[in-house]
């Protein structure tokens, strides 16, 4: 009886961290930043607040959707992953968890995603976020990342969707304002990820990933951070130039531009070595930050109008 309670206790905790280990293959908390780009689209895209029914829907499908992308990322990335000290641990890496099982979860989670986009919101969003999904579990993960050193450009499109997805989950349908904002995210994905590569260069260059750093070296890449963060500057002032928002975001946007390129220029000077790993993470606050000016100035703007 006492080796049966033992061998049933057992099964159960390998059980849970079996469950814990796919809801790591999930990357949740990448995934929460994309909602919330995803939910300042739907914001945007009505002068009222939008449907909470489409709301709900809406962060569902594209959040399945994106667990499902990053589940499928860890399992083409699962033998570098095992080779880079920042992802060593990860499920697939360490082999905690076969990987069939992972494809299974991967794929449940995709075709739930789409699915419920495709009956409860909108055909349009549902096949803009399937194109999303391909663009990174398949076009970036399996071989931009390791074809090329602007795998970080090329592959940004696909992680710039979100608010596009979120707007077109109201409206069904695109225009110029939801390219805009997908364009800032963009613009932001060089300068926000060439700093962690750089901090993460050696790791990079041990797994064989072609990362800006390691094809061109710190400098070369230092700069680029300045200029793609300059880049990143203009874009977001553009909301205000289209008439897109206001006085109020146009302030707040300055504000936060200005902390922005200060951590981008201690990148570019190269004098603090733990500037890349702050500016990474800082610019993660930024890019929050201004998509929530953005939506302050729009509801600010519809109360007083």
């Amino acid at each position: 009886m006492r080796n049966a309670v033992i061998e049933r206790n057992g099964a159960l905790s390998q059980a849970t961290w079996q469950w814990r280990d796919l809801i790591a293959l999930c990357k949740l908390r990448v995934v929460v930043v994309m909602l919330a780009c995803a939910l300042v689209g739907m914001a945007l895209a009505s002068p009222l607040l939008p449907s909470p029914t489409v709301v709900v829907h809406g962060l569902v499908g594209i959040g399945l959707s994106a667990c499902g992308a990053a589940a499928f990322n860890h399992v083409l990335d699962r033998r570098l992953d095992a080779l880079m000290l920042r992802t060593s641990r990860r499920p697939l890496a360490t082999q905690r968890l076969p990987t069939a099982y992972a494809l299974v979860w991967a794929s449940l989670l995709s075709v739930s995603g789409i699915g419920l986009l495709l009956w409860q919101v909108n055909a349009l969003t549902a096949w803009l976020t399937l194109g999303s999904l391909i663009g990174y579990a398949l076009i970036y993960t399996a071989f931009l990342k390791r074809a090329t050193p602007q795998n970080i450009v090329i592959g940004g499109v696909a992680g710039a969707a979100p608010p596009l997805l979120g707007w077109t989950s109201v409206t069904g349908q695109l225009s110029p304002e939801p390219l805009l904002l997908v364009l800032i995210v963009f613009a932001w994905t060089p300068p926000h990820f060439w700093a962690l590569a750089i901090h993460k260069r050696d790791e990079y260059a041990k797994a064989g990933v072609p990362m800006l750093p390691v094809t061109h070296g710190d400098a070369f890449t230092r700069l680029q951070v300045w200029l793609y963060g300059w880049l990143t500057v203009a874009v977001t002032l553009m909301p205000f130039v289209i008439g897109m928002s206001g006085l109020l975001y146009l302030v707040g946007v300055m504000a936060l531009n200005v902390r922005f390129m200060f951590w981008n220029w201690k990148v570019w000077r190269g004098q603090d070595p733990a500037a890349p790993l702050a500016a990474f993470w800082f610019s993660i606050r930024y890019l929050l930050g201004v998509f929530g000016v953005l939506l302050l100035d729009h509801y600010a703007r519809g109360w007083i109008s």
